[in-house]
């Protein structure tokens, strides 16, 4: 795995990629790309932090794993590639923006829209097999992950975390909800949408901060 990663993140993480985890989770990762079928592509592993450098990160969001269907994952979490289908987690994204904005919903899936107005969109585990949720967990990526959460949560404050389920929710321990703002909700999935995530109101809620603070809200 080449740690191709955008400079701010590169200086910001150098410690991590030297850990004894790290090289471990490198080789497994460079092994399962030879002799697997992986997604995302491999030069999109670390394209969350290509799109939003660490000095622009006004927002967060967690998801928990890359989409595992063929041409879907991108390497920012929700996010499809333009032309494919909406997965239900990302309609009902959508669908709440529209009711919580009034804005339509757009013509693709692509949050890189988002990315560059300084929206992190960052998955747990950064890579997985194709038609296998979950199988490159517990390999690494949390760690490095949560030592992304830990280094955002030290050195920047004002940032908006949106935690969607209880697998994110476990991340705002790591920070500071005095100097932050952290909005917790159900995951937008359909299993659990409708127990709170339709209603939640986080994109006003996210803009009404970030303004209150004197920068952008972001464009949805």
């Amino acid at each position: 795995m080449n740690v191709n990663i955008e400079e701010s993140w590169r200086e910001v993480l150098k410690e991590e990629f030297e850990k004894e985890y790290f090289k471990g989770l490198t080789d497994f990762v460079k092994e399962e790309y030879k002799t697997q079928t992986i997604f995302p592509a491999g030069n999109n592993i670390f394209r969350a932090f290509d799109q939003c450098a660490f000095d622009d990160v006004k927002v967060v969001i967690l998801g928990q794993d890359p989409y595992h269907g063929p041409g879907q994952a991108n390497g920012l979490c929700f996010s499809v590639k333009e032309g494919m289908p909406f997965p239900p987690s990302l309609v009902n994204i959508f669908k709440e923006i529209k009711d919580d904005l009034g804005k339509d919903i757009p013509p693709n899936g692509s949050l890189d829209r988002w990315a560059q107005q300084g929206v992190l969109l960052l998955n747990a585990t950064l890579t997985v097999r194709a038609h296998q949720a979950g199988s490159h967990q517990n390999k690494g990526w949390e760690e490095f992950t949560n030592a992304v959460i830990h280094q955002l949560a030290s050195r920047k404050q004002g940032v908006v975390y949106l935690l969607w389920g209880s697998y994110a929710q476990k991340k705002a321990s790591f920070v500071d909800d005095k100097s932050n703002l952290i909005l917790k909700a159900p995951h937008p999935s359909p299993l659990s949408s409708y127990r709170g995530f339709f209603g939640c109101k986080h994109f006003s809620r996210t803009n009404a901060y970030l303004e209150e603070k004197g920068g952008d809200g972001i464009e949805w």
